[in-house]
């Protein structure tokens, strides 16, 4: 039976997060993931995960000023991009959290690609005592214009560069199909690097029930990859949360 995740930074997000956990557990959830969890004391997400037997799956590091999309590959912006991916693996810690996605930002070329591997390497560093995972996530040229990453192929090989075994690349079906399609190959050539896979409908971001991808397919697709983990609802609600998740029973049972 496959398992799902609650991403709480769009379902629920008119609750406080603590409550927003306790909704996805009422509602039949399996675990949780954030965005940008920072306004909200850890000690109160905490006790929210142990009253439910949550697992919080992952967050992101904040994205920087203003229009900003993240900072880990923006040149001379190292200490900003480092201090947030502390205070991300410091508050994952916190929650017993398994992974942190380092959000690389709007630029290009050879001094973005450098800035961000180093800045993942500090992350894999700062992550591992933990044993938390880092997360990078291709982001399509539609919702994110100009940002760094873009594809998986990116993706695998900024990951190859990087000589630490806590990092991995976030499968977003959303993105990726959007971007390059063919996701039953993209998955297969990928996983072995996959720390994460999220889903919603393409192209209107969702309830995971219509559009262009079959989830049955893509979910008996990663069943026989022997993909085992809990697949992130990360879709954008038309109506209240609560009203829209006619498909989780379907799409458990498939």
């Amino acid at each position: 039976m496959t398992t799902f995740s609650a991403n709480l930074g769009f379902l629920w997000a008119d609750l406080p997060l603590p409550d927003a956990i306790r909704a996805a557990k009422a509602a039949g959830f399996d675990a949780v993931e954030c965005h940008w969890p920072y306004d909200t004391p850890a000690e109160h997400v905490a006790a929210a995960l142990a009253e439910t037997g949550l697992t919080m799956l992952g967050l992101n590091t904040l994205r920087g000023k203003a229009g900003e999309n993240g900072l880990a590959a923006l040149p001379d912006r190292e200490p900003e991009a480092r201090a947030e991916i502390d205070r991300a693996v410091d508050y994952a810690r916190r929650i017993g959290c398994g992974s942190v996605h380092v959000m690389a930002g709007f630029a290009e070329g050879d001094q973005a690609h450098q800035t961000f591997l180093g800045n993942l390497d500090y992350a894999c560093r700062a992550a591992r005592p933990h044993g938390i995972t880092i997360l990078i996530e291709p982001l399509n040229r539609y919702d994110a214009p100009g940002y760094f990453l873009r594809t998986s192929d990116q993706a695998a090989s900024i990951i190859a560069a990087i000589p630490h075994d806590n990092l991995a690349l976030m499968f977003d079906c959303y993105h990726l199909q959007i971007m390059e399609g063919d996701l039953s190959r993209r998955l297969a050539a990928h996983r072995e690097i996959i720390g994460h896979v999220q889903i919603a409908s393409v192209p209107d971001r969702g309830t995971p029930d219509h559009g262009e991808l079959d989830y049955r397919h893509i979910m008996a697709v990663l069943r026989d990859l022997g993909w085992e983990r809990p697949l992130g609802a990360e879709y954008k609600p038309q109506q209240p949360t609560d009203q829209t998740l006619g498909w989780l029973p379907v799409l458990r049972s498939v």
